[in-house]
């Protein structure tokens, strides 16, 4: 099973547009340490989650919220737990309207 961290990285990844050996390098890790992170087979660290909001510009605390566990911490409430998912599910959302629609604007 996927953890919500790899969901919310990929989704990340996926709305800038980018390849993951672009960001990869944007990030200063190899494509399949990113593949990794994305597929959830590796954890991702404090230092990657700070990596990543820098690129994107985002507050480190907003990718926070969506790891189950980090750096040895147990699991999160049941309350944030749930908010983290459904924030996914509409990013997922999100994401997959608009490549429709630009599909439909490039046609």
């Amino acid at each position: 099973m996927i953890t919500m961290i790899a969901r919310a990285l990929k989704l990340i990844r996926q709305y800038h547009r980018l390849s993951q050996t672009e960001l990869a390098g944007k990030l200063f890790i190899s494509t399949s340490y990113l593949s990794e992170l994305e597929g959830g087979k590796k954890e991702a660290s404090l230092d990657i989650l700070q990596r990543y909001a820098d690129c994107f510009k985002v507050p480190l605390s907003s990718l926070v919220v969506f790891s189950e566990t980090l750096q040895g911490a147990h699991s999160v409430s049941k309350a944030r737990a749930f908010i983290s998912k459904k924030m996914l599910r509409i990013l997922e959302w999100i994401s997959d309207n608009d490549d429709s629609s630009n599909i439909k604007r490039t046609a």
